[in-house]
């Protein structure tokens, strides 16, 4: 087992993912489309936001990138019937993507904050852009998940999980909008736009935000615990926790949104 794997639930994400989409198709309502684009979907996951990009580009192409394998497949399985060869479906490291001034515009949602080392990641993205290219994004930033990320913390080093997630750094970078300018600029990227939104997030009950922390949130956590058993204490007691919370069942959610050009 990796420390940091890279697949998903995929079949599971794409029922769950709710969420993600709603914010995706506000980002998408924001970026301005001709219709003939050659796009970067960086980080398309199960693809129910690759679909809206297609729709938006009737004379255009999508690729669509993934670290996922299943994520690929799940997502290739629901639109390649649609959409057929006007979209191209790849499995790469938005680290090292393998394009080089290919693309009109780079779109992504929900997949940044899952890359560790962001400067090298938006190096990487500026390369794959053509000159007057631009980079519209959403990903977990700022205090994002704070209040689960502390009790995972707490619960994790307890004694019955140690064994298993002590000193387990969190696969995630959450970054404040300051920091990701910054960023952004010393990868070669202009007009620069960077801001923090908050998107609480409720589910109706217990069984329903349990599955969607197991599925979308605490998987790299949960698949270093060898016992199933264990597993379930653990997103149960977590479970328990937010039972409490104001609302109850409520994820505290925070979106960093991205914008920049290259010249």
């Amino acid at each position: 087992m990796t420390p940091y794997s890279r697949e998903w639930d995929s079949s599971a994400y794409h029922r769950l993912s709710g969420p993600q989409l709603s914010w995706g198709k506000k980002v998408l309502a924001r970026v301005k489309l001709h219709g003939d684009e050659t796009l970067l979907d960086a980080g398309c996951g199960t693809g129910r936001l690759t679909a809206d990009l297609l729709e938006a580009l009737p004379h255009g192409r999508v690729i669509a990138v993934d670290l996922s394998q299943n994520m690929l497949r799940t997502a290739r399985e629901h639109l390649a019937p649609r959409f057929g060869d006007r979209v191209l479906w790849v499995n790469a490291d938005l680290q090292a993507l393998p394009f080089k001034r290919a693309f009109d515009g780079i779109f992504s949602t929900a997949s940044f904050h899952w890359v560790l080392d962001h400067d090298k990641l938006f190096r990487s993205l500026y390369g794959a852009l053509r000159p007057g290219g631009w980079l519209r994004a959403q990903c977990g930033g700022g205090p994002n998940l704070e209040r689960l990320r502390k009790r995972a913390a707490a619960l994790a080093a307890s004694p019955k999980y140690s064994p298993f997630l002590g000193g387990y750094a969190e696969p995630w970078t959450y970054s404040d909008a300051e920091t990701a300018a910054e960023r952004l600029r010393r990868a070669g990227f202009v007009a620069v736009d960077t801001g923090l939104e908050p998107a609480l997030t409720v589910f109706e009950e217990a069984g329903k935000y349990s599955e969607f922390v197991r599925t979308v949130i605490l998987h790299r956590h949960l698949e270093r615990i060898p016992d199933a058993g264990l597993r379930d204490e653990f997103l149960e007691e977590l479970t328990r926790q937010a039972a409490a919370d104001d609302p109850p069942y409520s994820l505290d959610y925070w979106r960093l949104n991205l914008s920049a050009d290259m010249p």
